[in-house]
């Protein structure tokens, strides 16, 4: 079997590890960056009645007519932009990915940034060149990032915004810049748009080579599994081309298409959210030691004492929280922890677990 796997397997594909998502049962899950509340009962009655109207013994609608325009509606996407749906914003990656990849091609983004862009690269076929941010404040490096595109003339660029997992928002106006100068096409990775109040999704069409992708994920509804890419027709026509046949299934299309319609219950518990991240970012400043970097996210990025990082994880988890160390995983994260916001009760408990590992 081993010379068997060394035959036919890509050795790059044999280097890597698997995408492994740890077990959080029993804890309180504070490492996934998902919204920790569920709908009201009575809202989940509704829906269930939603869900029996389903035919499973048919195919889904391939295009998703109805779960577009209801997300054209929703979320403000121009008239004039095509929209494309995606089994979460990773097959969207993946879809862009394949529809330019040929030999020699780049994709290049920002590090530390999303982790699956240098994943999907590489599935691709493609070279992934990461360009640093800036050690004190992970902002934008300017003039490097032209610089380095001009050199490696990628194929597309991605940018969160904000970005993941450091929580910051680039300036728009440097972003904009990147925008101007890639020889490609340039996607803003817009995940944690419900979080912030800043967006390029209104500017698409003032640059040819912009699109803009989203996620229903962070806004409550990451079991659905959809995200959705916005931009020029005749782009989104090309990438269309390389996305497999009735991707979103059709218990997705219906319970996303009534969760838009109830689209206030998803704000109410966003605007919670933002709340709880002032005051969970106000409790780590709080810590000796410890430094929390503003975020536009449901997140906080965190730089725990130096050498700790991963004793407080192993704490917290022994005191019932799970959170996300990221020391060790790229060098401008060294002695990082994320902790997602979570509800009150849970973003106490862990102050309480840190502060008592610290």
């Amino acid at each position: 079997m081993p010379k068997l796997l060394e035959r036919l397997i890509r050795p790059e594909i044999r280097a890597l590890e698997a995408y492994r998502v740890p077990d959080a049962a029993g804890l309180i899950k504070l490492d996934a960056m998902e919204n920790p509340y569920t709908w009201p009962q009575g809202l989940r009655r509704e829906w269930l009645e939603v869900l029996q109207a389903v035919h499973l013994n048919r195919y889904p609608d391939p295009q998703g007519d109805e779960l577009r325009a209801a997300l054209r509606a929703s979320m403000g996407i121009p008239a004039a932009m095509g929209l494309l749906l995606g089994n979460g914003s990773d097959e969207l990656i993946q879809m862009l990915a394949l529809a330019v990849a040929r030999p020699g091609c780049r994709m290049l983004s920002l590090d530390p940034g999303f982790v699956m862009y240098r994943m999907i690269a590489l599935f691709a076929g493609m070279e992934y060149v990461g360009v640093p941010l800036r050690v004190e404040d992970f902002s934008l490096d300017l003039p490097a990032l032209p610089a380095v595109m001009a050199r490696e003339q990628p194929a597309i660029v991605f940018i969160v915004y904000p970005n993941n997992p450091t929580g910051n928002l680039f300036d728009a106006d440097a972003v904009v810049r990147i925008i101007e100068a890639a020889p490609g096409l340039v996607v803003i990775d817009e995940a944690y748009a419900p979080f912030t109040d800043r967006s390029f999704l209104p500017r698409l069409g003032d640059w040819p080579n912009l699109l803009v992708m989203r996620t229903l994920s962070k806004m409550g509804l990451a079991g659905l599994r959809l995200g959705y890419l916005a931009g020029p027709n005749e782009i989104l026509a090309e990438i269309d081309k390389t996305r497999l046949p009735y991707n979103i299934n059709a218990l997705t299309q219906a319970s996303a298409a009534f969760a838009l319609r109830h689209r206030e219950v998803l704000d109410g518990q966003t605007q919670r959210i933002r709340a709880e991240r002032s005051r969970l970012f106000a409790g780590l400043s709080g810590l000796a030691g410890v430094r929390p970097y503003p975020s536009e996210t449901n997140f906080i990025l965190l730089r725990a004492p130096a050498g700790r990082a991963g004793e407080l994880f192993e704490s917290l988890k022994r005191s019932g929280v799970l959170v996300k160390n990221l020391d060790g995983t790229q060098p401008l994260l060294e002695d990082c922890l994320r902790v997602t916001v979570g509800r009150p009760e849970e973003n106490d408990a862990f102050l309480a677990a840190l502060e008592s590992a610290l």
